[in-house]
């Protein structure tokens, strides 16, 4: 009845996914007579000699948009591959039908269980809103499980971000890329910051991890911690030679951390080849940062916290997480969107010189207890 991709639309607003994998191949907005396409596609989804080798996963063979993690960052215990069964698995089609307030409700089923549960991907795309909604719903299973959204956007030319109050931030134990003969990662690992322009680097000095690119042929990964008492976690992505701004939306209560991958040409083997450049992840999460699934679920120092890293089912119910992702138009002398404010339906951003840009949205969808 399908393909391999399945299309959503909504006034001013398309969605594609790719149901091989469940990624976000395509998500672009419309208006004010152009279209906005702020997610990034590898270079290599279209290179048959990489779909074709097997011995790449398929989360990375399809590599675009957003994808949903269960287990987030390595392989799951009932034989997952890295990042989970929801990034590399096959989608099927369970529904399309009419938003009651107008634009469209897709929903998806995982063709494997994670954790014994039954997983449903939902997609909605309201009339005039420039924002993807998407849940992730576990129905029964047993035990818990990291989770993470994996956003992401590029920065062809360079940009700006900004980000909801951070608790703190930090590196990992190991360099993603320790092995110069393989690729090359420049911060210093681990380390423990709270001013993202003054991440430490590898090298004894700081970096600005705000301003992209921070360096050269790269690759590098952070988790930022939401402050304390948070209810809203977002963070912008300026494009100025796009003119647009990435929007990445989330309810801490679910999704307390954000994990960054900078990926700017870091890695020479395949299918990178030192050809994935200017690539910013901004990936929502319930874990111990890259840790993965065993260090998540076990007492760990977020959980000391009080920060949850994994997500418990529920056997005889349902769980779920959400998150949004928006495009929106960089307004002419904007230099780095820097603020979010949630009305009862609109979302307005504000550029660090104080202008504000206002837009349609629904407050309600991550405005909700757990």
């Amino acid at each position: 009845m399908y393909g391999d991709l399945h299309v959503i639309t909504a006034e001013g607003a398309e969605a594609t996914l790719d149901l091989r994998g469940g990624h976000v191949r395509r998500f672009a907005v419309t208006g004010d007579g152009r279209t906005i396409e702020p997610t990034h596609t590898a270079p290599w989804v279209e290179d048959g000699a990489i779909q074709e080798d097997e011995s790449i996963l398929p989360n990375l063979r399809y590599l675009s948009g957003d994808f949903f993690c269960a287990p987030f960052a390595d392989q799951g215990p009932d034989g997952a591959p890295s990042h989970g069964w929801p990034g590399n698995a096959r989608w099927t089609v369970l529904e399309t039908v009419p938003h009651p307030d107008g634009g469209t409700i897709a929903r998806y089923e995982l063709t494997r269980p994670v954790l014994g549960a039954r997983v449903v991907k939902e997609f909605v795309l309201r009339d005039g809103h420039p924002f993807l909604y998407q849940r992730h719903i576990f129905h029964g299973g047993e035990g818990a499980i990291p989770v993470a959204s994996h956003g992401m956007t590029r920065f062809p030319a360079g940009g700006r971000l900004a980000f909801s109050p951070k608790r703190f931030g930090s590196t990992p134990p190991k360099a993603p890329e320790p092995d110069p003969a393989l690729g090359r990662s420049l911060l210093a690992y681990p380390a423990e910051f709270t001013d993202l322009a003054r991440v430490p680097l590898a090298d004894g000095r700081f970096a600005d991890i705000t301003t992209y690119p921070f360096g050269q042929k790269h690759e590098d990964f952070v988790m930022l911690v939401e402050a304390e008492g948070s209810t809203l976690g977002w963070a912008l992505a300026t494009r100025p030679d796009q003119r647009d701004i990435y929007v990445s939306l989330k309810n801490p209560a679910d999704l307390p951390v954000t994990l960054l991958w900078f990926s700017n040409g870091g890695r020479d083997y395949k299918p990178w080849n030192g050809r994935h450049v200017g690539v910013q992840g901004i990936e929502e999460g319930r874990t111990f940062g890259a840790g993965g699934y065993a260090a998540s679920i076990a007492p760990n120092a977020l959980t000391e916290q009080g920060v949850p890293t994994a997500l418990v089912l529920d056997p005889e119910g349902e769980v779920e997480v959400r998150n949004v992702i928006g495009g929106l138009p960089l307004p002419a002398g904007w230099t780095r969107a820097a603020g979010v404010a949630v009305g009862a339906d609109s979302l307005t951003v504000t550029d660090e010189s104080g202008a504000s840009l206002t837009v349609p949205y629904d407050a309600s969808f991550l405005a909700r207890g757990r």
